[in-house]
Formats: C-alpha cells, sequence, structure tokens
C-alpha cells in the first residue's frame, strides 16, 4: 500500500511539471503573438498618419506641379450671348484685395459675352458666412438672371475654416435649387494666401470662368423656364421691383418675374 501511494505521489509530481512546462510554453506562445499584433498595430497607425500628414502638408516638386495645373482652367466655354442677360455680383470686403481681382476677372468675361454694363448690378458684403442669405435676397428680387457670389477663405490654425466653407458651399447651393436663380459658387478656399494668388490673378483668374458659367446658366435657366425674350424688370438689384411693356412705361411687377 505505501509502495503504491509513492507511485501515486511521484505520478502526480510527474503531471505538475508536465503542467508547469505546458503552462510556460502556452506563455511564451501568447507573448509572442501579442508582440506581432502590437507590431502590426504600430505599423497600421505609422500608414494612417503619413496619409493624414500627406493631405493636409503642401508637398514639393511634383505636387507643386501639380498646384499649378490645378490653378488652370480645365473648362472650355463656347459663344455666349448674354446682351439679354442680367448679373448680380455679391462680393466680400474680406480679402478685398484677392477678391477685387477676382470681380474684375468675372467682369471681363460678362463683357467679353456681350452683357451689358447698365445690366451687371454689383453690392458688397462683410464676409463669406453672408454670401447666401445676400444671394437668395437678391435672387427673390426677380431683377436677375444669375448671381456670382465671390470671397477669398484661407485657412488658419482653428477649424474655423472648415466651418465657413461647410456653410458657405451649402448655403449656396440651397439658394441655386430654392430660388430657381443660378447662383454661382466664387469663394476660393484655399490653405494659404500663396494658393490665392495663383487662382485670382494672370490667365488662372477663376473669375473669368466665373463670369462665363454665370451666362450660360441664365441662359439655361431662361430657356428651361421659358423667359427667353420676355419683358425684364426696369430697375435692377435691390428695391421695389418694377416692369417695362413694350412702350416703355412702367408697369407694377406681380410675382418673381
Amino acid at each position: 500500500f505505501a509502495l503504491l501511494l509513492r507511485m501515486i505521489s511521484l505520478l502526480a509530481f510527474q503531471d505538475v511539471g508536465r503542467g508547469r512546462k505546458l503552462k510556460r510554453l502556452i506563455r511564451r506562445r501568447n507573448n509572442k503573438v501579442y508582440h506581432i499584433m502590437i507590431a502590426r498595430a504600430i505599423l497600421l497607425l505609422g500608414v494612417a498618419a503619413s496619409a493624414a500628414t500627406a493631405a493636409f502638408v503642401p508637398r514639393s516638386h511634383a505636387a507643386s506641379f501639380k498646384l499649378g495645373m490645378g490653378a488652370e482652367s480645365e473648362v472650355s466655354f463656347g459663344d455666349l450671348d448674354g446682351s439679354d442677360v442680367r448679373v448680380g455680383i455679391i462680393r466680400t470686403r474680406w480679402n478685398d484685395e484677392h477678391v477685387s481681382n477676382l470681380v474684375d476677372g468675372a467682369k471681363k468675361a460678362l463683357k467679353e459675352c456681350n452683357v451689358k454694363d447698365e445690366n451687371v448690378f454689383e453690392t458688397e458684403i462683410p464676409g463669406s458666412y453672408e454670401l447666401p442669405l445676400a444671394a437668395k435676397l437678391l435672387a427673390l428680387s426677380g431683377t436677375v438672371d444669375a448671381v456670382i457670389c465671390c470671397g477669398v477663405l484661407i485657412k488658419g490654425d482653428t477649424m474655423h475654416f472648415e466651418y465657413i466653407c461647410d456653410a458657405v458651399s451649402s448655403g449656396i447651393m440651397s439658394v441655386n435649387l430654392q430660388t430657381n436663380t443660378p447662383c454661382i459658387f466664387g469663394v476660393l478656399t484655399c490653405l494659404d494666401e500663396e494658393q490665392v494668388k495663383k487662382r485670382s490673378s494672370g490667365d488662372s483668374n477663376h473669375g473669368y470662368d466665373w463670369g462665363k458659367t454665370a451666362v450660360e446658366m441664365a441662359l439655361l435657366r431662361n430657356e428651361a423656364l421659358g423667359m427667353a425674350g420676355k419683358t425684364k424688370m426696369s430697375n435692377l438689384g435691390f428695391g421695389e421691383a418694377k416692369g417695362l411693356d413694350d412702350e416703355g412705361s412702367k408697369k407694377e411687377r406681380v410675382g418673381f418675374f
């Protein structure tokens, strides 16, 4: 009986030893798997950080070449006759110098499209955030066939830039859809002033394209709504809207058009 107990104890001791070895092996394997998982996580974080950094930091050489190409117009316009088109230009006083260059480019395009000087209405507001409301009020006046919203936004150190860009772009789009009046998004949203200069001067003045777009969309709108050749309002811009009959006498307007 004593011998039997000794043999059982010995077998139990061996099982314990084997169990400890097995635990050590499992522990080592788990540590190895854990280290592999950590390495993979660090690698993925590194790739994500690189992608995020590349999205916000201006690049040199090849990237600067793309930037230059992006500043040039890639839209071609045919012959546009805007002799019967009225266009409103709403510009901001914020970043006045650059906005003035953009407005000059828009006016140049309007002149090339035969838009008469007396058919161009221009007004100014403080900043880009006010553009959607001003554009809606002008569109609802029924005195213009298209509105060009001109402004410049430059990225700063806070999220203010992102909030304004989103609000202005969605606001101007809403005015388009709510009033059936083309409202051109003439707002530069740039990361620095150098990008603004490339897009508001010389042959890369985006204002020129906005002027052409305004005339084309005004003609499209008038044709779609059956307004081509109809009597225009006697006054232009904000204020009391009056109509002109065939004899040139003033007639009160009913509705928007």
